[in-house]
């Protein structure tokens, strides 16, 4: 900033100097005119009470003559409203015409004849309560009312007129005011543009230096951005190459061992089923030694089917992905003693997405087994919004996702292979919170296929 102020002194003088007189301008007329504005209000206040002044009388005098007429209480009640609001009025005045000489005159004989012209309306109803309509109703009669009401209308007229060319003074000095800030704002503006133009002036030349540096910075960005997307598209296409070679070698695997070892283990069986038969009558002490192989063959023969369903789930072929799902939690929740809660739906899947799901799901659980101490993990597949949606949630302990862990590489796995079928991975974790895993994935336009009987 200063090496910018030290190469352009004189613009940021003349800016300088046009924000201060600018502000000063500003200021000045703002309180000039809020200070007129007052005085208009007063007058406004003035005015409105000498109105109120002549109409309270009018109110006074018409309550006064259908009290007469009517005898009623009702009909005073005018009356006595009229009266509060004209010493009100005349109170209000009194004060606001107290530092002028001339305006106090013409107020003091007001309300000399207002005085005079209430007290004339309280006697005509005094005597009316006393009994003496006739007295009350000659001095109603009279012209002595009359004058002294056309005399206070004109003097309230007078007294109307001397407030309308105030205010007609007050409004020429807001324009005046106005005016002068608008003159002084545009000559600034004028010296402003002036400063602004010396400083375009000055900056032109490092103004096209900065875009061609920029245009060079973004030429490179995009480079880099488009490089990151192809790596991310490799490295994507290789995680699925590697996930399908994966689970193809473990598919073979796992019919090899359902082949070859398990029709192994099977013969071998009943070979010693065979062998007990014959030799049960000539050599008993054999028995149970034979008994013992037996025992061992069957517990192969189970550590076959383990090894095999964890090579290749053959429930997820058989019975469909809710249904391996079902298994998967009901199995952890037996080994683990955590609670499994699941909300399964059917969805529309291809079948390397339902594996990919149901390996996620997988690995989720013996992460939460091993790092989480949970006692409580929720597992729920639906497709709500036009999207099959999995998500597997835990009351761990949770972890800092900004945090950078070591054994991070299980959840970049994921996210590729989830980024391989299409989908969007995304975690929520907090220490002390549970983790959330909660994946996206298209649906597939094929029905969903019934899993075989």
């Amino acid at each position: 900033m200063f090496r910018i102020v030290k190469r352009n002194r004189i613009v940021f003088g003349l800016a300088s100097v046009a924000a201060a007189a600018m502000v000063l301008i500003s200021e000045g007329s703002y309180w000039r005119s809020v200070g007129t504005l007052d005085e208009l209000g007063s007058l406004a206040q003035a005015r409105a009470h000498l109105q109120l002044l002549t109409h309270g009388l009018l109110d006074a005098e018409t309550g006064q003559r259908g009290y007469l007429v009517t005898g009623r209480k009702e009909y005073r009640a005018p009356y006595d409203q009229a009266l509060q609001r004209i010493g009100e009025a005349l109170v209000y005045l009194e004060r606001y015409y107290g530092n002028e000489p001339a305006a106090a005159v013409a107020l003091k004989q007001m309300r000399t004849l207002t005085e005079a012209r209430l007290s004339e309306l309280e006697l005509t109803i005094r005597l009316y309560e006393q009994g003496k309509a006739e007295a009350a109703r000659e001095i109603v009669l009279s012209d002595i009312g009359k004058e002294n009401m056309d005399a206070i209308r004109a003097l309230g007229v007078s007294m109307l007129e001397r407030e309308t060319r105030n205010v007609a003074a007050r409004r020429g000095d807001l324009y005046q005011t106005l005016l002068l800030s608008r003159a002084g704002i545009a000559a600034l503006s004028l010296l402003s543009l002036l400063a602004l133009y010396l400083y375009l002036r000055q900056t032109f030349v490092l103004r096209q230096q900065q875009l061609e540096l920029q245009r060079m910075v973004q030429v490179e960005r995009d480079r880099l951005e488009e490089e990151v997307i192809q790596r991310t598209a490799q490295l994507t296409e290789l995680t699925h190459h590697l996930q399908t070679a994966r689970e193809d070698e473990r598919q073979r695997l796992a019919r090899n061992l359902h082949d070859d070892l398990g029709a192994l283990l099977t013969s071998a069986k009943l070979d010693a089923a065979r062998i007990k038969s014959r030799i049960a009558s000539t050599a008993p002490e054999a028995l149970e030694l034979l008994a013992h192989l037996v025992g061992t063959l069957n517990s192969g023969i189970a550590l076959g089917r383990s090894i095999i369903e964890d090579l290749r789930p053959s429930a997820l072929s058989n019975l469909g992905l809710v249904a391996a799902l079902e298994i998967l939690a009901r199995e952890f929740a037996t080994q683990s003693g955590v609670q499994v809660h699941c909300e399964l739906e059917p969805v529309r899947l291809q079948p390397n997405a339902e594996l990919m799901v149901f390996r996620l799901v997988q690995e989720a659980i013996t992460n939460i087994s091993k790092y989480a101490k949970a006692g409580n993990v929720w597992i729920r597949l639906g497709s709500p919004n036009a999207e099959v949606e999995v998500s597997v949630r835990d009351d761990g302990v949770g972890f800092d996702t900004s945090a950078q862990r070591s054994s991070a590489y299980g959840l970049l796995g994921m996210r590729y292979r989830v980024t391989a079928e299409g989908g969007q991975l995304t975690l929520a974790s907090t220490p002390g919170q549970g983790t959330l895993i909660r994946v996206t994935l298209p649906q597939s336009e094929q029905p969903v296929q019934e899993p075989a009987a």
